[in-house]
């Protein structure tokens, strides 16, 4: 199979490489799109230290099984893969298993590839209706589906019900159109970059600003720097909530005295559970999310010179997909 490799700091390259094999309740399945990440971002500059290389990024992910009792099912694939048997796990909190494991982190590959094996009870049947293109979106959406339920659990909507999220990239715009699934209607999305503000706005008809000044009800920090965080606890109003996404670097930013003060409550968050990974995928088949129409398309060939133009802050689109066989 063809896949794409991060072979060093800022180097990718296209390898033939063995198929994968499926193992005993595996599936294989042949990989119609691929989203990239932040997290492949990170990786792609010598920023993670959990995905060395060489390695097959990628774990956005949707295609359709080949062989089996189930040929030619179409899937989204759930990558966070966990143990099963923990304490998080029995609860119903996967993804703070502490043997958690996202494939395109060994040993586990990717899915910039032409196949992946995964496991079936990580596979979720996409209608006919659905392109995959957009199924793939599943992953990062659920992201958002996540942080967002966290959020609205841990707030009081009597304080209000305006939220700001900041970033708008895939994780932001995909926060942004969560909180209006549950119920937040008045969202706005700080993003400094003026051709991916145009794009928010014309594009997926969200509310983008260069810059905010007001007091929201929540915050969502899709960035995840010392100066986005900076933001977020200056923003935050009196009792409000925020909710930190991003993975952008480890420390400085928060103003813990205002947060005390002013009983601002803060939530880190990662991944998502099976249950929101399932739910998120039945609101995309509804439509709950929208047109899903932010999606820049290309081949698998084109990869590096996407990585290239992320990395100049070219893109508009909040989200490319590679396409393996295009």
């Amino acid at each position: 199979m063809k896949a794409l490799v991060y072979e060093g700091v800022e180097t990718l390259g296209l390898r033939d490489l063995p198929d994968p094999v499926a193992d005993a309740g595996q599936s294989l399945v042949r990989i119609a799109a691929s989203g990239i990440c932040g997290s492949d971002m990170h990786a792609y500059l010598g920023h993670d230290e959990r995905r060395p290389a060489p390695l097959i990024l990628g774990h956005e992910a949707a295609g359709v099984i080949e062989g089996g009792a189930r040929d030619g099912t179409r899937v989204t694939i759930n990558p966070l893969v966990s143990c099963g048997q923990c304490t998080a796990c029995a609860s119903g909190r996967e993804n703070l298993c502490p043997d958690r494991l996202i494939i395109s982190m060994p040993p586990r590959e990717g899915a910039f590839a032409q196949y992946v094996a995964m496991r079936d009870e990580n596979l979720v049947v996409v209608p006919d209706h659905v392109p995959l293109e957009k199924a793939a979106l599943a992953e990062p959406l659920a992201v958002s589906w996540h942080s967002v339920r966290l959020g609205l659990a841990a707030h009081d909507r009597a304080l209000g019900q305006t939220a700001l999220v900041i970033g708008g990239g895939a994780i932001g715009l995909a926060a942004a159109l969560a909180l209006k699934a549950q119920g937040i209607d008045d969202v706005t999305i700080v993003e400094p970059n003026a051709t991916r503000r145009a794009y928010l706005s014309d594009v997926c008809g969200a509310q983008a600003i260069a810059a905010a000044t007001d007091d929201y009800a929540i915050v969502i920090d899709a960035v995840g720097y010392a100066a986005t965080r900076a933001m977020a606890s200056a923003l935050c109003s009196p009792g409000g909530v925020i909710v930190h996404i991003g993975l952008g670097e480890d420390t400085g930013g928060l103003d813990v005295r205002r947060m005390t003060l002013q009983e601002i409550t803060f939530i880190g968050t990662y991944t998502y559970t099976r249950q929101d990974f399932r739910d998120t995928c039945a609101a995309i088949f509804a439509g709950s999310f929208g047109a899903l129409n932010w999606i820049e398309r290309r081949g698998l060939d084109e990869g590096p010179q996407a990585f290239r133009d992320l990395r100049a802050g070219t893109v508009a689109a909040p989200k490319i997909v590679l396409d393996p066989w295009a």
